[in-house]
């Protein structure tokens, strides 16, 4: 089984920037495919971003193209996501998750995946 530990959340104003990270451990980080998903106060949790197990294919939500990139680095354990030109809509607990996959596979839905990190909070002022 693998831990996540989401770090780097705080509080930013619109237009501005910040770098999550997701540091996992207890199994081969390599195995994994990744998202990133956020839940705002009052809604669902929804996907934000996903990565290959190589990093090699990326996708995004269509409300955060051109302004979040998802990364990896393998021999870190570690997940990023990159967030510029932030907006107040931004705002929410962002997650990080796991899945064993195949090799070039994107996981996009919340029931793809079976193991969370414990979110951390983005709040971005107007």
């Amino acid at each position: 089984q693998v831990q996540l530990v989401e770090s780097g959340g705080g509080l930013v104003q619109a237009g501005g920037s910040l770098r999550l990270s997701c540091a996992a451990s207890g199994r081969t980080f390599s195995d994994y495919a990744m998202g990133w998903f956020r839940q705002a106060p009052g809604k669902e949790r929804e996907f934000v971003a996903a990565i290959t197990r190589s990093g090699g294919t990326t996708y995004y939500t269509d409300s955060v193209k051109g302004r979040f990139t998802i990364s990896r680095d393998n021999a870190k354990n570690t997940v990023y996501l990159q967030m510029n030109s932030l907006k107040p809509e931004d705002t929410a607990v962002y997650y990080c998750a796991a899945a064993m996959s195949r090799w070039g596979v994107l996981r996009k839905t919340r029931d793809e995946y079976n193991h969370w990190g414990q979110g951390t909070q983005v709040t971005v002022s107007s």
